[in-house]
């Protein structure tokens, strides 16, 4: 059987650095086709090749026994290939409707946009989906979960024969996943053949027909998932076997470190109560739109509420700015690196102090600029960000690289309170362990840490207590070593 898209020993170098070397790979129509590897093994770089970002090196690309050569994404999009980037592509000051159909708009004979048309495609293509999202609102207004699912519909909008998706459930919930997976399986019934990038092996193994392993930008083998485990693939991808994913409890003290008392911004979120113990790792579940990240940025200083209270040690914060929330010692890990997190057109070294320079001037409020340098050194080899120079542009790092830079920049303000969001979002398993063990190193110094995640299992295997949010509210707060998710699910749903 011939293959829907085949690429042949392509090879791919920035400057001196070799991203990908002679690498082949295969996907057949109605396959869903895993591609998995540690962050920098070249995952995305051959994607942007076949989706028109990147120009090869070398190798060939084959659609249908065909070659082809796309020049940019759209010209990739016309031959049939369809990308959903990990990076979200959208423009938030346009409605959904018009980032889905942007450049396709239906047209009146005066070539007029066709707005009713448009939103009525728009809605059709959501109840395929099963999604009640409003195609006249802003993108803006979104979550960025909800904002993945509509990058996800954008690129099902188009007919394609190839559909790239790049960790596209870093940002769902299981649910959401699960009617990912719905559309995915109807995708693979009409032929479609899919590339599934993901660092979620559980959903790899889950959803794949093959999966293919890439290490140091070379292709080290193809397993077939009824054949293999996640130990198997983990030791593919990093040529060693992990210990455990998740480090061992610490012990938590009885001082209360952070009390939110009754904190409300109606409608957003309502009446929310829960403390955080010293040297505890407090994680925080719940549905995409419960509000987790609402009272995490109100917390932070960064958004405003209309009742309530925050205190830090017994003493109530004020907070109107996230460079008060810093100077009092909470510090707050964004889930959206790359809007919210890092100046991407700044170096590493800019990026891992910019949260910390009142410790790095001196009595005339001068840069230390060798102080700083050791700062970005020892924070790059302890969170163990690659490459290692800490003058490269943030754009040239890898997503789960720019992710523990993230985490750097935040440890470097020597936070009281460490709020994080999404902390292992696109991160591959050998960096999910160490950010883990991050965070418990932190809680094990007596710092506390709140925990904001969609994955349940990473709430569970991190968390010393789980405060499980629905539709704004607090539902329920456990305690024990012996969380079930289908009780956080319960209190999240019900």
């Amino acid at each position: 059987m011939t293959p829907v898209l085949e690429i042949r020993r392509a090879s791919k170098s920035f400057g001196s650095h070799r991203v990908l070397h002679d690498v082949s790979f295969a996907v057949y129509a109605g396959e869903v086709h895993a591609l998995v590897g540690e962050n920098g093994a070249g995952k995305s770089t051959l994607m942007n090749i076949i989706g028109g970002i990147h120009r090869r090196d070398a190798g060939e690309i084959m659609l249908n026994a065909e070659p082809i050569d796309p020049l940019d994404p759209w010209q990739a999009r016309q031959l049939g290939i369809s990308v959903v980037f990990q990076e979200l592509s959208l423009t938030p000051n346009m409605t959904v409707a018009q980032n889905i159909f942007v450049r396709r708009e239906p047209t009146s004979a005066l070539g007029l946009i066709h707005w009713r048309q448009l939103n009525d495609d728009a809605r059709a293509l959501f109840e395929r989906i099963g999604i009640d999202i409003s195609p006249t609102e802003l993108v803006g207004n979104y979550s960025v979960g909800i904002q993945q699912i509509i990058e996800i519909a954008k690129a099902i909008s188009f007919d394609a024969k190839v559909l790239i998706m790049d960790e596209p459930t870093s940002a769902l919930s299981e649910s959401e996943v699960d009617r990912l997976f719905s559309i995915i399986a109807e995708l693979k019934q009409q032929g479609v053949a899919i590339v599934f990038i993901s660092h979620k092996l559980g959903e790899v193994l889950r959803i794949a027909d093959r999966v293919s392993v890439l290490r140091d930008g070379e292709m080290v083998g193809v397993v077939n998932p009824s054949d293999s485990n996640q130990d198997e693939i983990i030791h593919m991808m990093v040529g060693r076997s992990l210990g455990d994913l998740y480090p061992a409890k610490g012990v938590v003290s009885d001082e209360v470190l952070l009390e939110v008392e009754g904190l409300s911004h109606p409608p957003l979120f309502h009446d929310i109560s829960f403390s955080l113990r010293r040297g505890e790792i407090l994680g925080i579940a719940g549905l995409i739109g419960a509000g987790r990240t609402e009272v995490a940025r109100a917390i932070f200083g960064a958004d405003r509420y209309s009742r309530g209270s925050v205190k830090l040690a017994g003493i109530k914060l004020d907070l109107k700015s996230p460079r008060q929330a810093i100077a009092h010692g909470i510090v707050y890990l964004t889930e959206d690196r790359k809007v919210m997190g890092l100046f991407l057109s700044m170096t590493m070294r800019d990026n891992i102090v910019s949260s910390s320079l009142a410790r790095f001037t001196d009595a005339l409020g001068l840069l230390k600029h060798r102080a700083i340098a050791d700062e970005s050194l020892r924070a790059i080899k302890q969170n163990d960000i690659r490459p290692r120079d800490d003058l490269l542009s943030m754009t040239s790092l890898s997503g789960g690289n720019q992710q523990k830079s993230l985490l750097a920049k935040c440890l470097s303000a020597n936070p009281k309170v460490l709020i994080a969001d999404e902390p292992t979002r696109g991160v591959d398993v050998g960096a999910k362990v160490k950010i883990h063990q991050a965070l418990r190193d932190l809680a094990n110094r007596g710092i506390g840490v709140i925990v904001i995640s969609s994955e349940l299992p990473e709430v569970l295997g991190l968390s010393d207590r789980v405060v499980v949010f629905r539709e704004g509210h607090v539902s329920a707060v456990l305690d024990g070593d012996n969380i079930a998710q289908a009780d956080v699910m319960r209190y999240a749903v019900q």
